[in-house]
């Protein structure tokens, strides 16, 4: 399969029964910009089964996380979430994506939001020591059902801010707001709610969103995306298109 690239499985962590991770090798040759996303897959039957998958780790990482779902009659994630450590994956060679800073024009807060497995393609952009360079804050905002699907949460919360190179910029500006909606946490809520109540930006300490001054990144289910989009565009924020910067931009490519 030529136009595939061969890694191994090196490592398996299940969340919860509905979601997984894993880590993969990666060849040297393969680049990607952080907030890429990959068409990645399983051989079965002899023909490839590929899916687009937002890439987890950072582009400097010697290794390639992703990040899943657990559909039980999946057609490839039925299959995926029953690899072990030495099973081989396929993966693509053009990784590509909106979800780039150099999609947006500058501002001064950067937020990400995401449900489910969309917290993905942010998990690598909030490794990029590059991302602090550009904004004062940076807001990651993970919404879930139940807080078990709460994944990365030790990554965010203890080992990039004790990162040797960029933890003193993850603990100066990076905000991490999880939201739960079907049982109580900290924090209760849809993320389109927390939006529009400006609860969100109540509970962080940061004013009312600003078409001058705050960015977006969204990634997520396909009613999320809509509804945070058309709230954006109701605030007057415009969404980067067709090599155009703009306010925020959206990961279309599939549902997370």
């Amino acid at each position: 399969m030529p136009s595939f690239i061969k890694e191994q499985v090196t490592s398996v962590t299940h969340w919860n029964d509905t979601l997984f991770s894993f880590t993969t090798s990666r060849d040297p040759s393969f680049r990607f910009k952080n907030g890429h996303f990959i068409m990645m897959g399983l051989e079965l039957e002899g023909r490839p089964l590929m899916r687009a998958y937002s890439i987890a780790s950072a582009n400097y990482e010697d290794e390639l996380e992703f990040f899943s779902i657990k559909v039980q009659d999946g057609p490839l994630t039925s299959q995926l979430q029953k690899i072990v450590v030495g099973d081989e994956i396929l993966l693509s060679k053009k990784p590509t994506g909106t979800l780039l800073q150099e999609n947006l024009l500058p501002g001064r807060n950067l937020y990400l939001l995401s449900t489910g497995t969309g917290l993905a393609p942010f998990m690598s952009i909030i490794k990029d020591p590059e991302i602090y360079e550009q904004y004062e804050h940076i807001v990651l905002v993970h919404g879930v059902r139940y807080a078990s699907e709460l994944a990365y949460q030790t990554t965010i919360e203890q080992e990039l801010p004790n990162n040797e190179f960029f933890g003193y910029e993850v603990r100066n500006k990076l905000i991490y707001y999880p939201s739960v909606t079907r049982e109580k946490h900290t924090n209760n809520g849809r993320i389109t709610e927390l939006m529009l109540s400006e609860k969100l930006n109540r509970d962080i300490g940061l004013p009312s969103f600003s078409v001058e001054h705050d960015r977006f990144m969204l990634c997520g289910s396909t009613a999320m995306l809509k509804d945070c989009g058309k709230i954006l565009d109701n605030l007057g924020f415009k969404e980067a298109r067709h090599g155009d910067q703009g306010h925020y931009v959206i990961e279309r490519a599939f549902v997370g």
